[in-house]
């Protein structure tokens, strides 16, 4: 049973920095794409980030230069490291394994960048 579990959400000001982290259990971080999605009130979810299995990153165009998607096999684990927050950036952030033909979502947890 493959389970991912976002962690690290939170509240802060604009300008500073975030580290969230998507634990997973069930398969191994390094086989599939790993992706981070984000979700903000009224808007679809939008692919932020994602890591290959050979480590080949991708961005979205708004947030290049500010986040960067790592990965940890030894612990099994993806993480986000968000920059220079912005109040646009506010969302629910998802981790996704795989990419829709066989994939796993976490819960989502909450980001919210106050002006």
């Amino acid at each position: 049973q493959v389970q991912l579990a976002e962690s690290g959400g939170g509240l802060v000001q604009a300008g500073g920095s975030l580290r969230l982290s998507c634990a997973v259990s069930g398969t191994l971080v390094s086989r599939n794409t790993m992706g981070w999605y984000r979700q903000a009130s009224g808007n679809e979810r939008d692919c932020v980030a994602s890591i290959g299995s050979g480590g080949r990153t991708t961005y979205e165009d708004s947030v290049k230069g500010r986040f960067i998607i790592s990965r940890d096999n030894a612990k099994n684990t993806v993480y986000l490291q968000m920059n220079s927050l912005k109040p646009e950036d506010t969302a629910v952030y998802y981790c996704r394994y795989g990419l829709g033909y066989n994939d796993y979502w976490g819960q989502g947890t909450q980001v919210t960048v106050s002006s």
